[in-house]
């Protein structure tokens, strides 16, 4: 493994460590399997700006990681000079993209991490105004589907509370294992950016008119997505930082740490060689 990528896994690692540990010590990390909580705001919203979910890192930035991931990665290859556009990194950015995919958005169906969820004892619920708890089936919450007495009245037949009419809800996957999507997928996309950036601080040369031979310089455009991607790597730490201390059980941040790594250790094998 390449330096530039050890010290950032390093950071990495205590990053989630001590963001875990303050977490638990603290007390301020919300458990999102519990169905009777994760649906409320964090209980620190009103004086810890990054618990609530609708802080502007978590909308523009986590809940959007791949896509600013894609550009930043692609902008970066296509400016490099092309002694560097190679195709392994192409495969290995592909590759990244089919793990964010099978794990997060589909995988012949739902994707993995529902269905661990689904696994580990993980119900399908809607979250009724009252207050109260229904559970609904599997499906539905794979399916993303939004419902409601209307849509739905069988779901409700049996239910002591009655949403009116044309009350509308999407159920969710609680309780089980719910492995931190967040941590895993900051923590692979950290791990790609930085091993792709290492390329750019190559010492590339080539064969000048006098037979000399001349150190290939940035182009302007390089500079500017050298500097993007670093920009990315230090909200992805700061994010991962913020996902430790507000969300998730200490050990569904660790789950989604190892995975991560896990995911970005596919393109240090031979198979990238």
């Amino acid at each position: 493994m390449h330096p530039a990528v050890s010290t950032t896994l390093g950071l990495i690692s205590l990053i989630v460590l001590y963001g875990t540990v303050s977490s638990v010590i603290n007390e301020t990390y919300l458990d999102t399997s519990n169905p009777l909580l994760t649906h409320l705001p964090h209980p620190l919203h009103h004086t810890h700006y990054f618990a609530s979910k609708s802080n502007f890192l978590n909308v523009y930035f986590i809940k959007q990681t791949w896509g600013w991931v894609s550009l930043s990665f692609l902008f970066l290859y296509f400016t490099s000079p092309p002694v560097v556009q190679t195709w392994k990194r192409l495969l290995q950015f592909l590759a990244e993209t089919a793990v964010w995919m099978v794990f997060t958005s589909w995988f012949f169906g739902a994707p993995v991490l529902e269905r661990v969820i689904a696994n580990t004892g993980g119900e399908c619920v809607l979250n009724l105004p009252d207050g109260g708890i229904l559970n609904v089936p599997y499906d539905l919450c794979y399916t993303r589907t939004t419902v409601s007495p209307l849509t739905h009245p069988s779901l409700f037949a049996a239910s002591l509370s009655q949403p009116n009419s044309a009350w509308t809800a999407k159920p969710r996957l609680r309780r089980g294992h719910d492995v931190s999507g967040h941590i895993f997928l900051l923590t692979m996309a950290t791990l790609f950016l930085a091993d792709q950036l290492r390329h750019s601080f190559k010492r590339i040369s080539t064969p000048s008119a006098n037979g000399h031979s001349a150190e290939v310089a940035w182009s302007p455009l390089h500079f500017w997505a050298v500097l993007l991607n670093a920009a990315l790597i230090g909200v992805s730490l700061f994010s991962i930082y913020t996902t430790c201390v507000y969300f998730h059980t200490p050990f569904e941040k660790f789950t989604g740490y190892v995975l991560g790594v896990a995911s970005f250790g596919i393109t240090q094998t031979p198979l990238f060689a």
